[in-house]
């Protein structure tokens, strides 16, 4: 076990530093044309769709995905996080996209959003990094999303594959930018963040060129702070931190995603029981039985002061990321033509009202940042709210001792006994499903 390191919504309302029109500059992709920096243009807060999935609800397609994707739109979140491994997700964002591209009353420019998805994982343990599939992908995902090019590609949970396959799919995403035009940012995913500071060193060193971003998930929640613990306790340590190795490997942005630590930190929480039938993760979360038990008792102590765990975890992820990140310089302008630096967010929702609640909290939080960007330096913290120190008190003085042992605890990944299903002679070998047809009769009718 890893010794620890201690130290109600309101109404919703629209992001105010954006709106639901508010143009992001997307200049095709050249490699001649100079691009906007990616802080400049990925949008702080977006929604991911992973939970667009079997993983988190029984029927995905039963989901008001529609309704989801268009009342986010309407309250200014304008990034959207996919992947091919969600099950149904892609499609089932890219029907709701493109249901808002080509209305009647109000198309929605394809300008106007700003569209992630991931290549590489085929699978929970099948993987495919070879540059046949990594562009076979490609093609369906851009079909699927219903648009001719995408903002950002990760190649997805990279611990999974050697560095050698990473690196070889980053060149090919990154000969589909310069050559076809159909990704403008190109960036990695994973869960162990010292893993992915080492790709991101060796993707420099060996490219001469820094990967555009990095997705880091679970590893800046309530329960686990690793990817900016040292940050966050102001500790100098003999070895860098993660942050500052990720800075100089010049990746440009880092994104936190899973604040809820995929299920573990909500008032509901993750049975032990690994027999229980009351939530689908209990079939493949990989967090141990113990480790949801102490997650458990936090919710305790959040209903205690009147909180659910969920709002709890949620503004205290968003506005300590959104300060850490910033200050680390991976962050991202707070909104188009904004002083504001705020560290990037995905986060995931299956409802309109935990989509709501999550802006109406990061509403609270850029408030909270602007009021300190323009307010006196005074000795010793800062708050941006009320509410923020509330939770920061919370969070510190209860829930980080309640953990004990199990805080900045990350589960192995890969697990014991990993074996890549894709056989070696397998990869490369693509459906002949018409992706690849349909994808050259685009281009040639481009033309």
């Amino acid at each position: 076990m890893k010794k620890a390191v201690h130290p109600q919504s309101n109404r919703p309302t629209a992001l105010h530093l954006t709106s639901p029109h508010q143009n992001i500059t997307t200049m095709a992709p050249s490699t001649t044309t100079q691009k906007p920096p990616l802080k400049s243009t990925l949008p702080p807060l977006l929604l991911g769709t992973a939970t667009f999935n079997t993983q988190y609800v029984p029927d995905p397609h039963s989901l008001p995905y529609r309704s989801i994707v268009a009342r986010a739109i309407s309250l200014g979140v304008r990034g959207f996080d996919t992947s091919p491994y969600y099950g149904p997700s892609e499609i089932l964002l890219g029907d709701a996209l493109n249901a808002l591209f080509t209305s009647e009353s109000d198309p929605l420019p394809r300008e106007h959003v700003f569209i992630v998805t991931k290549a590489g994982r085929i699978a929970g343990d099948e993987f495919d990094y070879s540059p046949a599939w990594v562009r076979y992908s490609i093609y369906r995902s851009l079909q699927r999303l219903h648009t001719d090019y995408l903002d950002l590609v990760y190649m997805h949970d990279v611990e999974f594959v050697s560095p050698a396959e990473v690196l070889g799919a980053v060149k090919e995403l990154r000969r589909l930018r310069d050559e076809e035009g159909v990704i403008k940012h190109v960036g990695i995913s994973g869960f162990p963040v010292k893993v992915l500071a080492e790709l991101a060193e060796m993707i420099l060193r060996e490219t001469g060129e820094p990967l555009d971003a990095v997705l880091s998930y679970g590893h800046f929640t309530v329960q686990n702070r690793l990817l900016g613990v040292d940050e966050l306790l102001a500790r100098e340590n003999e070895e860098e931190s993660v942050l500052k190795r990720f800075n100089k490997a010049g990746v440009e942005v880092i994104l936190n995603a899973s604040m809820l630590g995929m299920g573990l930190l909500t008032q509901k929480g993750i049975p032990p029981n690994p027999e229980s039938k009351e939530s689908p993760l209990v079939k493949w979360h990989p967090s141990p039985p113990e480790l949801r038990i102490a997650c458990k008792k936090l919710g305790e102590l959040a209903a205690a002061k009147g909180e659910r765990l969920e709002s709890v975890a949620i503004r205290w992820a968003l506005e300590e990321w959104a300060r850490v990140g910033a200050e680390a310089g991976v962050g991202v302008d707070a909104g188009p033509g904004s002083l504001l630096k705020v560290g990037a967010t995905v986060c995931g929702v299956s409802s309109i009202p935990e989509l709501e609640e999550t802006v109406t909290e990061w509403n609270g939080v850029l408030e909270g940042l602007e009021k300190l960007a323009t307010a006196e330096k005074k000795e010793g913290r800062a708050y941006g709210s009320e509410r923020q120190e509330k939770v920061l008190k919370l969070v510190e003085d209860e829930m980080w001792p309640a953990l004990g042992d199990w805080a900045d605890f990350a589960w192995a990944s890969p697990g014991d006994g990993y074996v890549n299903t894709r056989r070696p002679e397998d990869k490369g070998q693509v459906p002949d499903d018409g992706v690849i047809a349909a994808h050259e009769e685009r281009v040639r009718n481009r033309k």
